[in-house]
């Protein structure tokens, strides 16, 4: 499923962040891959390679553009950007 395309999220589901990021990419019908950091613990270092910090959740963008614990509004502003939303 990991086409350049395709939005990532690297999240856990005990991250209140990620649990948030998540819902609203949800409920704005956004197409994203999941990365759940729980299953897979060694995402967690393509996560930080990404980001340069330990932070999540994690949101790459298909224009490699990437948030590391963005707010809703930060989410929204970029998919607004990519016209995605």
């Amino acid at each position: 499923m990991s086409s350049d395309a395709t939005i990532r999220m690297f999240g856990a589901d005990w991250c209140r962040d990620c649990i948030r990021t998540k819902k609203q990419l949800d409920e704005l019908g956004i197409d994203y891959e999941y990365v759940d950091l729980v299953a897979d613990p060694a995402a967690a270092d393509v996560a930080k390679e990404i980001s340069g910090r330990t932070s999540i959740p994690v949101v790459v963008y298909p224009d490699s553009s990437h948030h590391v614990e963005p707010s809703n509004a930060d989410v929204e502003a970029k998919l607004r950007e990519l016209s995605l939303i």
